[in-house]
């Protein structure tokens, strides 16, 4: 059995996916997905509340262009079709600049926006448990967010590792058939 799914339980009376976390890092699962702003491009900033009716896939990652990171979003950037599917969009978050953020979409032809947690540096990653102080960086850490911006999965990477797209792919189908259950 792989690591992710190892970690994913389904508590039926309650609807919430449940992954194995170490207290103190990640957000709880069943929490509130704290709101926050920030930089997409030079000039825009975008919400979490803006999201409205889709699922998020919100993917901490430590620098734009460190070779596990450039994996990373690449990969997210050639799933994008099966994220669709399940309604569900990826937003990258690093301490980049969003200079630095629109230099690396540009170059790598991401199709997702990569938010800029620049100024105040890290204040959304400390929000979501998974600031590094002593690197100064975004740890790599995933969380799913389903439609009412309630978090149902979270995964965090060692850093030197691309965590791929098969938990987030199993969580996405976990939660639309918990939707189909309960209907």
């Amino acid at each position: 059995m792989n690591r992710t799914k190892a970690s994913l339980q389904v508590f039926k009376k309650n609807t919430i996916l449940q992954a194995s976390i170490k207290p103190g890092y990640m957000l709880p699962i069943g929490t509130t997905a704290p709101n926050f702003e920030l930089y997409s491009t030079p000039d825009q900033k975008l919400g979490l509340h803006e999201m409205s009716n889709k699922k998020i896939v919100l993917a901490f990652y430590p620098a734009d262009w460190s070779p596990v990171c450039d994996d990373q979003m690449t990969l997210y950037n050639e799933m994008g079709k099966y994220f669709a599917q399940h309604n569900a969009l990826v937003i990258g978050v690093s301490v980049d600049s969003k200079w630095s953020h629109l230099a690396f979409a540009d170059h790598r032809k991401f199709h997702f926006p990569l938010l800029s947690d620049f100024e105040p540096k890290g204040e959304v990653a400390r929000l979501y448990g998974v600031f590094d102080a002593k690197t100064g960086e975004c740890k790599r850490a995933l969380y799913v967010i389903d439609e009412n911006k309630i978090i149902r999965w979270n995964y965090l990477s060692p850093v030197g590792l691309n965590p791929g797209a098969d938990g987030i792919l199993n969580a996405l189908e976990e939660i639309d058939n918990l939707k189909t259950v309960n209907q």
